[in-house]
């Protein structure tokens, strides 16, 4: 049995698919397909690969990105609370494990689509794209892992190499550049295989260089390849544009939108609804940087008067005090009274996340308006920096509130939101700030883009890292040093079943800590 497991457990971290794999009592009853089929066509493959990640990238802002970025905070003394940057090695096994047993079915759209009898260019093209979504997401959390040899265990190779962080960044930005070329033709796809964009294969262009800028974004501040990734953004932006079309508003956002809160009857249910009980949900509070800059600012996403029946748009509770978080890093045996929290489905409110429709969020608009904002401001593009900053506020509040500035960043209500809210922008500040706290350009984008960041997987996280903005407070019960972590760990099951290999990472990239930073952190 020993044996068996550890079988299954090197298939996995290969890439290959769990359901392949049974007990050999009656496998061939078993394993039998009920439909008769012994293939698998391409757009057969996407609906439900795009929920499982989804709901895995959902479960874990919700109880991972959330509580280091300090949008909300579980209160409690208990070990392995990560508001405390109290990481256990097992945070690490769930994403690791669905990002890569997924990229199993996205890899096969790809091999699938290239077959001369079922050709098709822009299933080609998605594939390539979700595959850089997804190891981006794998090398921004782990650092060096498994890319090249990756999904290779149905050839045999059961022990993949890691890869360094910088040769998967290339290798990504060569998947984004064959993605955008395959996807000119426009070549058709079926419409309810696609649960994001409903076959609109042009959109998906969008979100591939959209994507393509972020990830170059990331790398910048590397000097052996900032050269380089700064030219390709020039060229994006203002050399070529009509090559490489980006997201322009929230039509264009990449989103899985749920079809209904009913597990057994909808066609795609948000995993808060199908994974989390209505009680759980509400349990976090809010946490206190996160709300009083909305407080402060009179953010219409926080004003019940723009929400359904007295609640606003994120579906924040009141608590005795009002509109309050709770600081989050507190030291332990001094815990703070619970205020805000989110509201739950059982609790019949007008709006709630567990149940929204528009959580499922890929990648926004307004992230790439944030973007060529810190690269105008940076000198890097072309065009005002104060222009893409009020256009990323309009696109982050549009999203949730259509109706509030229609006119986008030309929208007068844009500037008086900003001008109200004291955050203004203003070409006469420094580029960086000084001291904690002190206005900058940067911090004005990022406390923006924070906000627009709002339930996107680790993408806080990620740009913390890479900016150290915007400033959060750092609470006396703070672990790590009170730094930010800046990795997970490796899934301890990969130190047995991968041991060479795994040992190699460590040596190349640094001890198996939080605290060991990935190349692009690095100085």
């Amino acid at each position: 049995m020993k044996r068996n497991k550890n079988t299954i457990i090197y298939i996995l971290l290969a890439g290959l698919s769990l359901s392949t794999f049974s007990c050999t009592k009656d496998f061939n009853e078993v394993n039998t397909d009920p439909l008769g089929k012994s293939t698998v066509e391409a757009h057969q493959l996407m609906a439900p690969t795009l929920v499982n990640l989804m709901s895995t990238n959902m479960l874990r802002n919700r109880n991972f990105n959330n509580e280091l970025m300090q949008v909300t905070v579980d209160l409690g003394d208990a070990e392995g609370k990560v508001f405390r940057y109290d990481i256990r090695r097992n945070a690490a096994d769930n994403t690791w494990n669905s990002w890569y047993v997924n990229l199993t079915n996205i890899a096969d759209i790809q091999k699938i689509a290239s077959q001369p009898e079922k050709l098709n260019k822009s299933y080609q093209g998605i594939s390539l794209i979700l595959q850089s979504w997804i190891y981006s997401l794998l090398t921004d959390t782990y650092g060096d892992v498994p890319y090249s040899e990756a999904n290779n265990g149905k050839e045999g190779n059961l022990q993949p190499v890691f890869d360094k962080q910088k040769d998967i960044y290339l290798g990504m930005f060569d998947k984004l550049e064959q993605a955008n070329n395959l996807l000119k033709d426009g070549t058709a796809i079926i419409a309810t295989s696609d649960p994001v964009y409903n076959g609109d294969v042009a959109k998906w262009r969008r979100l591939g260089n959209s994507l393509y800028l972020r990830l170059l974004l990331r790398v910048s501040g590397k000097s052996e390849v900032s050269p380089t990734v700064i030219a390709k953004i020039k060229e994006m932006i203002d050399t070529n544009p009509g090559n490489y079309p980006v997201m322009e508003n929230n039509q264009h956002t990449a989103k899985l939108l749920w079809t209904g809160s009913n597990v057994s009857t909808a066609l795609y249910t948000s995993p808060y609804m199908a994974s989390v009980r209505a009680n759980d949900f509400y349990v976090p509070a809010i946490g206190q940087f996160f709300i009083n800059n909305l407080v402060g600012w009179a953010d219409p996403r926080i004003l019940p008067s723009y929400g359904q029946g007295g609640i606003n748009r994120f579906g924040i509770r009141p608590g005795t005090s009002g509109y309050a978080g709770v600081p989050s890093g507190y030291n332990p045996g001094n815990e703070p009274a619970k205020e805000s929290r989110f509201y739950s489905s059982s609790e019949n409110a007008a709006i709630n996340l567990q149940t929204d429709r528009y959580t499922g969020i890929i990648m926004n608009a307004a992230e790439v308006d944030f973007i060529l904002a810190e690269a105008a401001a940076k000198g890097w593009i072309s065009g005002n920096a104060g222009t893409y900053y009020y256009k990323g506020i309009a696109d982050a509040i549009n999203y949730w509130l259509p109706t509030v500035m229609t006119g986008g960043a030309a929208d007068p209500a844009v500037a008086a939101y900003a001008d109200a809210a004291d955050i203004e922008w203003n070409n006469a500040l420094p580029l960086q700030s000084a001291s904690a706290n002190a206005i900058s350009k940067m911090l004005l984008i990022h406390q923006q883009k924070y906000y627009a960041l709002f339930l996107v997987d680790f993408q806080q996280w990620f740009e913390y890292r890479r900016t150290s903005y915007p400033f959060l407070p750092k609470g006396p019960g703070l672990l790590n040093g009170g730094i930010m972590p800046a990795r997970l760990f490796y899934p301890t099951i990969t130190q047995s079943t991968n041991p060479t290999n795994y040992k190699n990472a460590v040596a190349a990239q640094g001890s198996d800590v939080i605290s060991t930073q990935v190349w692009w952190q690095k100085p």
